[in-house]
């Protein structure tokens, strides 16, 4: 099985110097013992070195057996079909859906008559680049572009279309993989003065919606404990190495909270070489209250813990920790280095970021308590902050809204007196 390398349209001879892209076809239908002729074609190549190399690899692909015919169907009719079947099987709540539909809406102006196989990675990226110059509403060209976050949600809904397509095996590959979205800061900076603070990127963090989503995975789908471990993250904000070093004993279950008054090291990952260290400074110790949703899930925990604990007896290294090993070294904390692979399992089940960290729960209760009207100070009595410039500039990014309504208001009341 061999490729046939040329230059569409091309008609210099051997010695080529015009600047047309590459392409290859691959004849697969004997291969894949089709009964009838099958050629595979790619092409939009710079070198034909590249072309070579991309048909080497799709010809390694067939011969492992991990290819396969993809589907003739069109976007809009996969779009339709996915849907319908993502509400079924997930039963997800009505947010989540209106979320999914507009995602769809935002996709179908650029893919509606594209048949699903032939989107390339190309064309995913240049919809994602264009929605962030100018949004499109039912083929029409609207007056700004999408903000960042509102496009990220656009491309958590494709991440998933496209995935389910892959796993069903429609699809060879997810043009979604290494789409990413543009981030531009939205003024412009004074030279004399140098970049200022606000100009910086904001953390990544998740929405609300995107938040109850991922949880939801973790509930349906996660591994022991994972559905503990990221409410816990997501309720009180704490530090990683904060609730790996949690203990029983830091838990008042009648009063509703939670002493933090230290943290976890272990620079080496040793599961039992671990060191609990005094938080950085006074404001870092601390005791929080929380929803009793997360107390509920404590007890259970603390029930089935105590039940391994009997079984295991004199081998279990009982010294109070609530996330604790149950297989290898049972008792020791956790390593952080699971939680992270935890994460990344579950962000890739629920399609969102891959590049969110556990920390991004942090900065995500931060928005959520901005949103829900919190002062800034509470909110850095809450985290155990002395001061911290990035939980400052989250709370100055998500209630600018507030603050603009605030301006209205002072107007809106002048103008009403000199009437």
């Amino acid at each position: 099985m061999k490729g046939s390398y040329f230059k569409r349209g091309c008609t210099c001879g051997e010695k080529c110097t015009c600047d047309k892209k590459w392409s290859f076809v691959i004849d697969v239908g004997k291969y894949l013992k089709l009964g009838k002729r099958k050629q595979i074609w790619r092409d939009n190549f710079d070198t034909r070195d590249e072309a070579e190399a991309a048909a080497a690899a799709l010809i390694e692909k067939i011969k492992q057996g991990k290819f396969h015919i993809e589907t003739d169907m069109l976007f809009k009719e996969y779009a339709d079909a996915w849907l319908a079947e993502y509400i079924k099987v997930t039963a997800p709540k009505p947010g989540t859906i209106r979320i999914r539909k507009y995602g769809i809406d935002k996709l179908l102006p650029y893919f509606k008559d594209t048949k699903l196989k032939n989107i390339s990675e190309e064309m995913y990226q240049a919809v994602l680049d264009d929605l962030k110059v100018k949004g499109k509403r039912k083929g029409k060209e609207e007056a700004e572009g999408l903000g960042s976050s509102t496009i990220e949600s656009i491309h958590v809904t494709g991440r998933l279309l496209f995935g389910k397509a892959v796993d069903k095996k429609l699809l060879n590959d997810n043009p979604t993989t290494n789409a990413y979205i543009l981030r531009e800061n939205d003024h412009i900076v004074n030279e004399d003065e140098g970049d200022k603070p606000d100009s910086q990127d904001l953390p990544k963090f998740l929405e609300v919606e995107q938040l109850i989503h991922f949880l939801d995975i973790a509930l349906e789908k996660g591994l022991y404990m994972d559905a503990l471990i990221f409410y816990m993250l997501a309720y009180t904000g704490i530090r990683l190495g904060e609730l790996v070093a949690l203990k029983w004993s830091d838990i008042d279950f009648k009063n509703h909270t939670i002493s933090i008054n230290k943290t976890y090291y272990n620079p080496k990952n040793s599961t039992i070489h671990y060191i609990l260290v005094r938080p950085k400074t006074k404001k870092s110790k601390r005791v929080i209250t929380v929803d009793p949703v997360l107390i509920e899930m404590l007890e259970k925990h603390k029930e089935e813990q105590e039940e391994m604990i009997s079984r295991l007896r004199d081998s279990y290294y009982n010294k109070g920790f609530i996330f604790s090993n149950f297989t290898r070294h049972p008792g020791y904390p956790i390593l952080m280095k699971l939680v992270q692979n935890r994460m990344a399992r579950l962000l890739k089940l629920s399609g969102l970021n891959p590049t969110l960290t556990p920390h991004s729960f942090r900065h995500t209760h931060t928005s959520l308590l901005a949103q829900a009207g919190v002062s800034i100070d509470e909110i850095m009595d809450r985290l155990g902050h002395q001061d911290d410039s990035t939980t400052r500039r989250i709370y100055l990014h998500v209630t600018k809204h507030r603050r603009r309504n605030a301006s209205n208001k002072f107007s809106d009341l002048i103008r009403s007196h000199r009437k």
